[in-house]
């Protein structure tokens, strides 16, 4: 992960010769230089994924796809609300309910619920190990349950504490958006998820999103750790500035 958080997240996925990078919200110079702290140059990606329209995941997408020449996937409705999409020259429309494939990954888009026009989450498989991502979302379906069952690693939103919220500098009607049923996973919420679907295969969950006012690693694991029956360490957050280093799929 490049950086994961309110003020920019952008995420690499590589299988085989194949890399795509799930949303950025980061400036095109600051892009490449946060690549290049995992060893990779812009012209190692092979596509961006969007998820969703806000500008901490698409800010930095239209510029950086541009100036690499880089295809776009995302849903009608995203792109119908995102300003910049049409400054994307490369786009291909994703069926949040229809598998595709980019290179050596094959692609599971699924929907959520957000205060987004069309937005959307992935799974990544090479055929026989999956990654489930999921972020930006109010509450949990029955359908985010099952298409999340049965992952090898998991990038899980724990966005907020509900009681830090509650407490914390946040305007009400600010906090009521984030709490809301198109808003963030809370601690609670993404705790209540891992306790509900077959985490048996899991051998990697990192904790995304995280809020730096309503929020810390600790309060986040602490949540989690619980449903998993683990050790703390074991659960990894993403941070804002410095992302999450590779973790690789055995």
């Amino acid at each position: 992960m490049l950086g994961s958080g309110s003020r920019g997240n952008a995420t690499v996925v590589e299988c085989g010769r194949t890399r795509v990078l799930i949303d950025n919200g980061f400036a095109a110079m600051e892009t490449a230089r946060r690549l290049g702290r995992l060893g990779l140059s812009p012209e190692d990606i092979d596509g961006i994924l969007v998820t969703h329209e806000h500008s901490d995941h698409c800010g930095g997408v239209a510029p950086f796809a541009r100036r690499h020449d880089i295809p776009v996937w995302l849903t009608i409705g995203t792109s119908a609300s995102w300003n910049e999409a049409a400054a994307c020259e490369r786009i291909g429309f994703i069926n949040p309910h229809e598998r595709f494939a980019i290179g050596d990954l094959e692609i599971e888009p699924y929907p959520v619920p957000h205060d987004a026009r069309e937005p959307c989450q992935f799974v990544f498989s090479d055929g026989n190990r999956r990654l489930g991502v999921l972020s930006d979302a109010g509450h949990v379906t029955a359908h985010m349950r099952a298409t999340l069952s049965g992952c090898d690693a998991l990038l899980l939103e724990c966005n907020h504490d509900p009681h830090t919220l509650a407490n914390g500098p946040y305007p009400a009607s600010l906090k009521r958006r984030v709490a809301g049923m198109q808003g963030h996973l809370s601690n609670a919420q993404s705790a209540a998820l891992l306790a509900a679907i077959d985490c048996t295969r899991l051998q990697h969950l990192a904790l995304v999103h995280l809020s730096e006012t309503n929020n810390t690693p600790a309060q986040a694991r602490a949540a989690v750790v619980g449903a998993l029956d683990c050790e703390p360490d074991w659960i990894v957050c993403a941070d804002q500035d410095q992302g999450l280093d590779w973790r690789t799929l055995s």
